[in-house]
């Protein structure tokens, strides 16, 4: 069974989770540079051989009131050459909420300001993969 990747893209880090074999949990890897866009698309496509991945879902940035703001906009542009350069299927999911949720935790973990800067990306990439993990499971 093929893995899912799991993106948080930010203007300066994409937070990267990747699914179990079995689309049970997901699992935070790494945070990658989100400039140059190229070298984060190269970078994503070696991921995506190297790990076995089907699919890759991205956190979308839908505004509290369900509309999208340019922010989405942007997003959804990039998700278009995502997945022309990866050559497999790129879904959003709707991410309000996760990066409040992956502050909490950290805070709940007593982590420093700094060290809650560098695990933020890649907690909230976790967290959007778990939650369309378990809708998938509902749904199915």
């Amino acid at each position: 069974m093929k893995r899912i990747l799991g993106l948080d893209l930010g203007t300066v880090r994409i937070g990267v989770a990747i699914s179990d074999p079995l689309g049970f949990t997901a699992q935070g890897l790494e945070t990658l540079p989100a400039v140059p866009k190229q070298k984060l698309l190269d970078s994503l496509k070696v991921l995506c051989l190297e790990k076995e991945v089907g699919e890759v879902v991205v956190g979308l940035p839908v505004n509290m009131n369900g509309t999208m703001g340019p922010k989405a906009a942007e997003v959804l542009e990039w998700v278009k050459k995502l997945e022309a350069a990866l050559e497999i299927p790129v879904k959003t999911w709707d991410e309000r909420l996760t990066s409040r949720q992956a502050d909490r935790l950290m805070v709940a973990e007593g982590l420093s300001r700094a060290r809650q800067k560098q695990e933020s990306d890649r907690l909230a990439a976790t967290l959007i993969l778990q939650t369309y993990l378990e809708s998938k499971r509902a749904h199915s």
